[in-house]
């Protein structure tokens, strides 16, 4: 069974997420955990918090142990898109596009088969 997190509106871009959550793709938690505590970057931080919700998800609703769950699927897709502007030489003013992200993180217990 997945138990899922999902982490709205944070405020990185999904490019830079999707760096850190490569880096944890498949590993168990607590190695995910682990590797994440020395990326010193705020995805860094924003992927572990929404580990760690999910880790007590599964453990508090569905009386999972968290020693044996393994992150089954995790992405993050773009969130919304702050424009704002910044003004320019002559009278212009250029784009400033401060973008956010969606994390979802689905874990499961290690022996289990996923459906995808």
């Amino acid at each position: 069974m997945k138990v899922a997190a999902v982490f709205k509106d944070v405020r990185v871009s999904a490019r830079k997420a999707k760096l850190v959550v490569d880096m944890v793709r498949g590993r168990k938690v607590e190695d995910a955990l682990a590797v994440l505590k020395f990326v010193p970057t705020p995805a860094a931080r924003a992927v572990a918090k929404a580990i760690k919700s999910a880790a007590a998800n599964a453990e508090n609703n569905f009386q999972m142990v968290p020693a044996e769950l393994k992150i089954a699927e995790i992405f993050a897709n773009e969130g919304h898109t702050f424009k704002r502007f910044r003004p320019q030489a002559r009278g212009r003013v250029t784009p400033i596009l401060k973008r956010s992200t969606h994390i979802s993180v689905f874990v499961a217990e290690e022996g289990e088969q996923s459906g995808t």
